[in-house]
């Protein structure tokens, strides 16, 4: 049996919006490591959002298929913790299409373990990085180098009107 006239465009036009590229105002850029180049991202809550809008708020589940502490070390010096975390996370849509990735969290020089671990964010970046399997919207065409070089050079306008697009029980 095959697909439906209907079932066939609702997926060439979700394929539609998927092979679009992100815009200047989901991209941030921070330090890389050890003062290198910097290292071009989507904030988790923007991608997060990105993926309700295109699949519905109901339209997507993610769950944490496995999370492994790679290490907690304690420093008796500076009486600071540094932990390193592993997440295999999977997004499953509606149809039972889904994708799985591998994030990892690192902080260092934290007070307490538990802030550490919290804060180590290996769940975000696995989410991150299982929802761009499913296209460049959701932050897969980060990875093509030339576009990022480009897309950060375009200034994004303040928002002015902001308050009006909250709630209005905020």
């Amino acid at each position: 049996m095959g697909m439906s006239d209907d079932s066939a465009k609702k997926i060439a036009a979700l394929q539609a919006k998927l092979d679009k590229k992100l815009g200047p105002e989901y991209i941030s850029q921070r330090p890389g490591p050890g003062g290198g180049p910097k290292l071009t991202y989507a904030e988790g809550w923007k991608i997060i959002n990105l993926a309700n809008e295109v699949f519905g708020f109901n339209g997507w589940s993610s769950n944490v298929v496995s999370i492994t502490t790679d290490f907690i070390d304690y420093s008796e010096e500076t009486r600071r913790f540094n932990v390193g975390v592993t997440a295999i996370v999977r997004v499953t849509l509606r149809d039972g299409v889904f994708h799985e990735d591998v994030g990892y969290g690192l902080l260092e020089n934290s007070k307490s373990k538990g802030a550490a671990l919290d804060k180590a964010k290996a769940v975000t970046d696995a989410v991150k990085r299982t929802l761009r399997n499913f296209g460049n919207l959701l932050g897969n065409c980060l990875y093509d180098k030339a576009y990022t070089q480009e897309v950060i050079k375009i200034k994004v306008p303040p928002v002015r009107d902001f308050p009006r697009k909250w709630h209005p029980t905020c």
